[in-house]
């Protein structure tokens, strides 16, 4: 890397960065204008001198990876895209917060704009994926080039950062931060801009430690750099900054960095330098004005354009098209010297699974003993091991509730440097696949979502499903961004048992069912379960899902061995039918099937005919069509009853006018997991009675259409 020295070309385009970020911000009536424009000396110059991207391929493999964890500060990174070639216009920066068409979101939106790597916007967010892009990128380098140090291998990278306070002050930061260190994460550089700002004023308010001195105990390098000078003026020195990070980078080359840089958010903006209401609000005319006077502009043109400052910043476009040459020569080498890896990489680049998939979950499938009582979660770990043997990109692990979830990787080495090892887990090294996240949710699904975002490779986390909430911001925006993250959430209900109500979920599933994009499936038994998986892994959405998985045995039913392959990926099919059409329909989930099972056969001995459907995912039922829909729950048929160890909320949609759920509407109980279930009327016999009620319902109306029928 060479010196940094700072021309007058780029201080001037600088100045352009300021005035294009206040403008936009103005037009668009709304925003975070403060930010943007006194992080702009930071972000051009790590653009410019340190990010090693190439604006001509945005999803060129060999480039570092960039993160604006402050997402409120967008401007900062556009005008940097618009500055380095990107494609976007000045047009864009116009049409900043411009509705359903724009390109310039209020927060950065993944798939939306070329040359941002992830939805931010949630504080502490950004941060905690940054570390999972460097998981991502040590595990998927460890499968595809182990032997070559790293500086040498095509598939190292960096990872750069900014975040402010907020992003500190949110609890996921530490939580990641922590495992960073321990990880060694030495590409990571995390720039912290300390402007001591929030939406309520002074930070020093909420937080007043010492930050770097915190980092410190976590075990990262840290150093501090001040625009603020000693007598009280202010100077963007970049020169300085470059040399501070050029510093940490070859002082700590196995420590992940967080370089403090203090500075006066707005600067120089007359009457709103250092002032909070920069932080969330347009400056104003007057405001913007008076930005441009000071820095030179004309204060009645709005999104002036530097036409030589800006070819001057476009020349990052020219160094990372060499930068591109080079790295094409290194792969190139590469994949000569590994055809075996360069196949492996290719298959994984295309999403496509690997010969053996299916005959793997097969040949489990055929293991499976009818009748026998096997925990969902206890499948599931039987699948994950399955598909392992065959998926070497598959890997993952637990909220410190492994042997729980039955996530671990039989034989698997942990992701840990060696030093990690214990007594539990000796065998570790930077490439295991197997993961530990401590009892960090939140900070599992963030790492796991930096994982999918910055490679290849496949991740999944496990936790209780009652502790999926601490997760559920990080499930919220990998739904958001539509990308495949896989949660394993066992103890799914009141059969969790003597733990109590802390640990029984009642309210998740429809909680869970509530957030757009995500699909929840909460497999009957082990066969469910299998195909559950098999179907996740080659549905050609890229949205994730959530297997929610029974802590107590279930049997494994003779209809779902001849029905579930075809049956699961459709969210919901016939697993016990009636000659002719049914006198009520019993839908049921996960554990309750067996129960709807076995009512049905009660309803028939007494001359009802009751047909039992099994619905393991009402978002994949719900993108079937019309008529699969008609055939599975007939309009006809009035008498509904839905069968579900939590609340019924999500399925009045299905019950209809006449139909009864056989629900849990309160919390859960002490005591033995069976005991709870039939104290909370979650029982064969709650079912039948549920299903007469709602005939006698149906025939009630019939009786009285019929009466007013006569009556005319």
């Amino acid at each position: 890397m060479t010196e940094f020295k700072e021309t007058e070309l780029d201080e001037r385009a600088i100045k352009m960065a300021k005035a294009l970020s206040a403008d936009a911000v103005e037009n668009a009536g709304s925003g975070h204008p403060g930010s943007p424009v006194s992080l702009a000396p930071i972000a051009y110059t790590l653009y410019q001198h340190f990010i090693k991207h190439d604006p001509n391929d945005p999803n060129w493999e060999g480039r570092d990876r960039f993160i604006l964890s402050g997402g409120h500060a967008s401007l900062t990174q556009y005008v940097q895209l618009y500055f380095s070639g990107y494609g976007l216009t000045l047009d864009d920066l116009k049409h900043f917060r411009g509705g359903a068409d724009t390109r310039t979101p209020g927060h950065p939106e993944y798939g939306l704009t070329p040359g941002i790597e992830m939805t931010t916007g949630p504080l502490g967010q950004g941060f905690a994926s940054a570390i999972g892009f460097a998981y991502g990128e040590r595990f998927q380098r460890g499968l595809l080039d182990p032997e070559t140090p790293k500086e040498d291998s095509p598939f190292y990278h960096k990872i750069w950062a900014i975040c402010g306070e907020g992003d500190i002050e949110e609890g996921i930061s530490g939580e990641a931060a922590a495992l960073a260190a321990n990880q060694k994460l030495g590409n990571v550089t995390v720039i912290f801009d300390a402007n001591r700002i929030q939406i309520e004023g002074d930070t020093n308010l909420v937080l007043a430690e010492d930050v770097l001195k915190r980092f410190q105990a976590y075990g990262w390098y840290t150093d501090e750099f001040s625009f603020i000078q000693p007598d009280g003026s202010y100077k963007e020195d970049v020169e300085g900054l470059a040399d501070v990070i050029a510093k940490a980078e070859a002082a700590a080359p196995d420590q992940p960095k967080l370089i403090k840089v203090d500075t006066l958010i707005a600067w120089p903006t007359p009457g709103k330098t250092n002032d909070p209401s920069s932080h969330g609000s347009k400056l104003g005319a007057e405001a913007v004005a008076g930005l441009k006077e000071v820095l030179g502009y004309d204060p009645a043109e709005n999104f002036h354009v530097d036409e030589e400052a800006l070819a001057h910043a476009r020349k990052v476009a020219e160094r990372g098209l060499e930068a591109h040459k080079e790295w094409d020569e290194k792969y190139n080498a590469w994949r000569k010297a590994n055809p075996d890896k360069a196949a492996l990489y290719d298959r994984i680049k295309a999403g496509e699974l690997p010969e053996g998939f299916d005959k793997a979950i097969d040949d489990l499938e055929a293991t499976f003993e009818v009748g026998k009582g096997v925990a969902t979660r206890g499948a599931s770990g039987s699948v994950l091991n399955a598909i392992a043997a065959v998926m070497p990109e598959l890997w993952g692990g637990s909220a410190d509730l492994g042997g729980s979830n039955k996530t671990d990787l039989k034989g698997a080495a942990t992701f840990a440097p060696a030093e990690c090892a214990t007594k539990q887990w000796p065998v570790c090294n930077e490439f295991g696949r197997q993961l530990h996240f401590g009892v960090r949710e939140f900070t599992m699904g963030c790492i796991t979502n930096g994982i999918l975002l910055g490679s290849h490779t496949r991740p999944f986390g496990g936790t209780f499903f009652m502790f999926s909430d601490y997760e559920r911001s990080a499930v919220r925006l990998a739904a958001l961004m539509e990308i495949p993250n896989l949660y394993v959430w066992t103890h799914d209900s009141v059969a969790v048992g003597e733990d109590g109500p802390t640990h029984q979920p009642v309210e998740h599933l429809a909680s869970f069912r509530a957030i757009p994009q995500l699909e929840v499936v909460r497999p009957a038994d082990a066969f469910e379960t299998a195909e559950a998986y098999r179907y996740f892994f080659e549905k050609k959405n890229t949205l994730p899902a959530a297997m929610v998985l029974s802590r107590q045995g279930v049997p494994v039913l003779a209809e779902t061995a001849a029905k579930a392959k075809d049956g699961v990926r459709k969210g919901a099919y016939v697993l016990v039918d009636t000659e002719g059409t049914p006198d009520v329909i019993l839908m049921a989930t996960g554990s309750e099937v067996q129960l709807a099972v076995k009512a049905a056969k009660t309803l028939a001995e007494e001359g009802v005919k009751a047909r039992v459907v099994s619905v393991p995912s009402l978002e994949w039922f719900e993108e079937q069509d019309a008529e699969y829909k008609e055939a599975v729950l007939p309009a006809g048929v009035k008498a509904r009853v839905s069968v579900e160890a939590g609340v019924a909320m999500p399925w009045y949609k299905y019950l209809g006018s006449y139909g009864k759920p056989v629900s849990i509407e309160q919390f859960g109980l002490q005591g033995d997991g069976a005991q709870n279930l039939i104290d909370l009327g979650i029982t064969a016999e709650h079912v039948v009675e549920a299903a007469k009620a709602s005939i006698a319902e149906v025939e009630a109306a019939k009786a009285s259409i019929a009466e007013v029928e006569a009556a005319k």
